[in-house]
């Protein structure tokens, strides 16, 4: 059973930090691209950041140069630091695994999503 748990969210002022984190279990976590994406209320999922096989990073424009994606193989598990956090950044973040495998097929996988409030 695949399972994606995310960690780490809470309620933080603006300019502060917070680090996610999330725990994969059963898939071979070090073939996937692992990802965060984020939905606030009223408003579709987007894309934050990702980080592939290779550790290639790669971020949406609104978190660049205050976020980073980091991975770690040997614990499975994949990390959001989020730095000046503005209000904009509240929502539920999402982890995600995904690959194409060789037949062309995807897997992708979420997690349960954690919350994110930045206020003062």
């Amino acid at each position: 059973q695949v399972q994606l748990v995310e960690s780490g969210g809470g309620l933080v002022q603006p300019g502060g930090s917070l680090r996610l984190s999330c725990a994969a279990s059963g898939i071979a976590f070090n073939i996937y691209v692992m990802g965060w994406y984020r939905q606030a209320p009223g408003k579709q999922r987007e894309f934050v950041a990702q980080i592939t096989r290779g550790s290639g990073t790669s971020y949406a424009d609104s978190v660049k140069g205050r976020f980073t994606i980091s991975r770690d193989n040997a614990k499975e598990t994949v990390y959001l630091q989020m730095n000046s956090l503005k209000p904009e950044d509240t929502a539920v973040y999402y982890c995600n695994a995904d690959r194409t495998t060789a037949s062309g097929s995807r897997q992708t996988y979420w997690g349960q999503g954690t919350q994110v409030t930045v206020s003062s």
